[in-house]
């Protein structure tokens, strides 16, 4: 895979501990569920250490002071279904205010190539910082038609984070969109002949709501 300015790996001991959980075939659907929301929550920190921010004046017990926030109204959430939803309770743990908008996407088994089924994004949010969430990038093209309809939209600030990615998806989005940022825990080796990537930890979507 080449190496790209936009791609992040999130390399940090705990994450990687996480991953060890959520791996294993042994982990049941709870524990593997909330250890995604973790996660999740510790990817969006990382990946918002320029977070939009405003000075508001804050009145303490003893004087007034001036103290930075995450500017109101400043960010979305924009999970790719149905995995993705599994990711938003982490991310808004951080950002409780932040608006959550929903993108279905299901890949035809055949082609590999993503179909959508809904789409339902917050009012404005051409104005905000978009973060698209999903727990797996495999091959790309679910997060590139993701990003394309909120381009459509007139978003011009978005983040991708992905827990587990295959190089293949990463050439694919860091290509079509040199301008997104793209976080991962952790990048795998290769994509089987079924489009699952390997060592991965299987269908994300099927773990996180035990449908399998």
């Amino acid at each position: 895979m080449e190496k790209y300015k936009n791609v992040t790996v999130l390399d940090h001991p705990l994450i990687r501990h996480k991953l060890a959980i959520i791996r294993s075939k042994d982990t049941d659907t709870k524990q593997f569920r909330e250890i995604i929301k973790e996660l999740a929550m510790l990817m969006a920190y990382e990946s918002f250490k320029e977070v939009p921010t405003q000075v508001i004046e804050v009145e303490t017990p003893l004087e007034k002071t001036t103290q930075t926030v995450v500017k109101e109204n400043s960010i979305a959430i924009v999970p790719i279904l149905r995995a993705g939803l599994g990711m938003v309770d982490g991310i808004l743990s951080l950002f409780p205010a932040a608006k959550v908008g929903h993108i279905g996407l299901c890949r035809n088994e055949e082609t590999l190539e993503p179909e959508e089924y809904y789409c339902k994004l917050p009012p404005n949010i051409e104005e905000k910082v978009v973060m698209v969430i999903d727990p797996m990038l495999a091959t790309g093209g679910s997060a590139v038609d993701a990003i394309n309809k909120l381009k459509e939209r007139g978003c011009k600030k978005i983040k991708f984070l992905s827990i587990i990615a295959a190089p293949q998806g990463v050439d694919k989005v860091a290509k079509a969109h040199p301008d997104v940022e793209i976080y991962v825990s952790t990048l795998d080796r290769t994509l089987n002949e079924h489009g699952y990537i390997l060592p991965g930890l299987g269908d994300a979507g099927d773990r996180i709501f035990g449908t399998k």
